[in-house]
């Protein structure tokens, strides 16, 4: 028996019910408790040190109850999931922030889109829903016609505020300079020295869970490429994998090899792009321009082999729809190899520039206890000491095969801007050393296996290791075989809350940089 499904029988005994034959992959546990033991099984994972992954709301009208509430816990390659049934005239049910942090946000977002309120919550201003929106207005609710434009109202969010002498406050955003996205950071500093950092997201939420509830399964996966435009790979692949475990589908190895050789094709690129942006907020253009050039050499690659330079809707349910030939595999591993030499050539450079180091070390530190309270992923996660990742703990082929690819990330505990630039380090030459493994050793099949359509009332979970870490998706057959929801948990969504924390006591200039450092996704996050 797994540790996290014994712990919630040892704790609430006959009150919790595990569910077989409607969540899928079986191995991802999926039980109901009365809602009054829901923060009895929240405090039953805490004890085992498990963490909070996500959790969500459903709208279940349309079977004939009021609306679900869910949490995913997870502890090493183990996922389980609560669920408890709200009744729609009572929607209302008991807080877990106060045993896990992340909760704070996901019941404020809860809340706001799907009315269903977060009882002793310490903090129920609005998340994601603006202030100018109706109050009566639930996005999520199936009762909500999204066709139709919201009348704006009049309102006001209320930041936080620190008080005393010498405390000024400052403003940054929504609009930022350059190309990325808006997001509003307020900060209350005393001289330079940071003290409080909020931040204030949704400004680019799109409705895209929302969305799905319109689409047809065999669809899905376009959306779900297009909800961060740099992890186009990694969200195609979880959507489609939540799919095909809810249908059955067996993919070949064939397919699998390739959708793995995607997703670290869109780790290194990423990665390179971030180390170079890292330096450029550190006054070190050279690297930027030198990263930048050695990531437009893979996504130009990447647009020679497969079409697109994200690879952009090439993972489809059931498998992928382009392949690599013999002749495109010699052009990556020669790819690969210039990369790897001039990739180190590089980073050489940055470890003996003193200045750079001068500004990395002890920046923006997110330490190890505060990381796992606040139950971080990915590149955050693994440079504050929490060896996290999906690949080695939750893989899918050929991940899974360790005596053919064995996965060698560093993990540091510094928790700084420099653990954070080590683990992207760490990260590039893993992923070309394993690239070249799979490219040699590449399984002849077919692209792509047949896909059914999924019978009522059953859901698919998934979870994949994106370049910025664990990305979640959960969907939900309708009673007619329907979407009846699609959740989705990119990495930032439990991220941005690590950024907050480690700016306390870095200078105001350094911001850019832990920012930088982070470089979170706010449309994963908007949605």
């Amino acid at each position: 028996m797994s540790i996290l499904k014994k712990a919630i029988i040892s704790s609430l005994g006959k009150a919790v019910q595990f569910i077989e034959a409607y969540q899928y992959p079986v191995s991802v546990h999926y039980c109901a408790v009365p809602r009054e033991k829901f923060t009895d099984a929240a405090k039953a994972m805490k004890n085992e040190y498990a963490l909070l992954a996500a959790e969500w709301a459903t709208d279940e009208t349309l079977f004939g109850r009021g609306y679900g509430i869910f949490a995913c816990y997870r502890w090493g390659s183990e996922y389980l999931i609560v669920k408890i049934q709200i009744p729609a005239d009572d929607p209302a049910f008991p807080s877990i922030t106060n045993i896990f942090l992340p909760a704070y946000r996901f019941e404020r977002q809860i809340e706001s889109l799907m009315g269903v309120k977060p009882l002793n919550h310490p903090d129920l201003r609005p998340w994601i829903k603006f202030e100018d929106w109706p109050q009566d207005a639930y996005p999520l609710r199936k009762s909500f016609d999204a066709s139709r434009p919201m009348p704006r109202v009049a309102g006001q969010y209320d930041w936080i505020k620190a008080e005393g002498e010498g405390v000024y406050e400052i403003p940054v955003g929504p609009v930022h300079a350059g190309i990325i996205e808006p997001g509003h950071f307020r900060f209350q500093a005393v001289g330079e020295t940071i003290i409080n950092l909020e931040e204030r997201l949704g400004y680019v939420h799109k409705g895209i869970e929302k969305r799905f509830e319109s689409m047809r399964w065999e669809d899905g996966f376009r959306l779900a490429g297009r909800v961060s435009g740099d992890t186009t790979v990694a969200h195609s692949i979880a959507y489609c994998m939540a799919l095909e475990s809810m249908t059955g589908c067996a993919l070949t190895e064939r397919a699998h090899w390739l959708r793995a050789i995607f997703l670290e094709r869109e780790r290194i690129a990423n990665h390179l792009g971030d180390i170079g942006a890292i330096c450029n907020d550190a006054a070190f253009a050279f690297m930027l321009y030198q990263m930048m050039r050695l990531k437009e050499m893979v996504l130009r690659t990447n647009l020679k082999l497969f079409g697109h330079r994200f690879i952009m809707d090439k993972v489809v349910p059931g498998g992928v729809v382009v392949d690599i030939d013999e002749k495109g595999k010699q052009e990556m591993l020669a790819e690969l190899d210039y990369l790897a030499k001039d990739f180190d050539r590089l980073v050489d450079i940055y470890r003996e520039n003193p200045s750079i180091e001068d500004r990395v070390r002890d920046t923006g530190v997110l330490k190890p206890e505060k990381a796992r309270e606040l139950c971080v992923v990915g590149i955050v996660a693994r440079a504050s000491g929490l060896n996290l990742d999906c690949r080695i703990y939750h893989p899918f082929p050929p991940y899974d095969q360790h005596d053919r690819i064995e996965l060698d990330v560093p993990v540091p505990i510094t928790g700084d801007v420099y653990a954070r630039v080590k683990v992207r380090i760490g990260e590039v030459r893993e992923s070309i050393r394993i690239i070249r493994l799979m490219l040699e050793d590449l399984p002849a099949g077919r692209l792509t296996s047949p896909v059914t359509l999924p019978s009522a009332e059953c859901a698919g979970f998934s979870a994949v290791e994106g370049w910025r870490g664990e990305i979640i998706y959960w969907l939900q057959a309708g009673p007619k075989g329907e979407v009846n929801r699609c959740m989705v948990r990119d990495p930032s969504s439990v991220n941005w809350l690590g950024l907050e924390q480690a700016i306390h006591g870095n200078i105001v200039p350094d911001f850019p940089l832990c920012n930088k450092s982070f470089n979170q996704s706010y449309s994963g996050h908007d949605l």
